[in-house]
């Protein structure tokens, strides 16, 4: 089979378990599906191949109406999350088909994207590394500021893209080369070897690399 195939999950956290000689391996518990397919594209019609998935039902309410005569379209469910998934080559699935946690077996190398925790407003040392000003004589309540930021009179601005405090996380993270440990499909769970981005509960897309 061609394709890299992925599924959409909830991060619900971490834990540890025992390997056979005896370590103990941090994993994190992801909640894998289980995820219908909504749409399949291809090369053909589309200009690429893909698989359209979606995760967690969704109440009526909370549907906007193109959304639903989608669903309506493909006869699933209403549902909160849409992705698409990229493959090597056609699908081998057809609408309807449902994915669950044993698309993936356990010693699958994967790519986990998710969104990584929000920590506020930060100062310049923590969010890019400044080094700051040294801590002596001679400075007064500017240790940790970001010092300058300005220039001449031409251009007279400040360049885009220029290092200073702000709002830092609570953006799109891809983590590569995490490891599946285990895959228990009574629980529609599986265990990555490691952390992954974001929160708990957080939403999370494991495609295999």
């Amino acid at each position: 089979m061609a394709e890299k195939m992925g599924i959409l999950g909830r991060k619900l956290g971490m834990t540890r378990i025992f390997a056979g000689d005896g370590s103990a391996v941090a994993v994190t518990v992801v909640q894998a599906g289980p995820c219908p397919v909504t749409q399949v594209k291809t090369a053909e019609n589309d200009g690429y191949d893909a698989l359209q998935i979606a995760f967690e039902e969704a109440k009526e309410k909370h549907v906007t109406k193109p959304m639903k005569g989608h669903f309506a379209k493909a006869g699933t469910a209403l549902y909160r999350k849409v992705r698409e998934i990229r493959l090597d080559g056609p699908a081998t699935y057809e609408v309807g088909a449902v994915l669950t946690a044993d698309v993936f077996a356990a010693g699958d190398k994967i790519k986990v994207t998710g969104t990584s925790l929000g920590k506020g407003y930060q100062g310049v040392m923590r969010r890019w590394n400044f080094k700051g000003s040294k801590d002596t004589h001679g400075c007064e309540k500017v240790h940790r500021s970001g010092g300058s930021i300005g220039n001449n009179t031409f251009p007279g601005h400040v360049f885009k893209g220029r290092k200073m405090a702000g709002h830092w996380g609570a953006e799109q993270v891809t983590v590569q080369g995490l490891e599946i440990v285990d895959v228990r499909t009574e629980d529609n769970v599986i265990l990555i070897r490691g952390s992954v981005p974001g929160p708990k509960n957080g939403l999370v897309l494991v495609r295999k690399q």
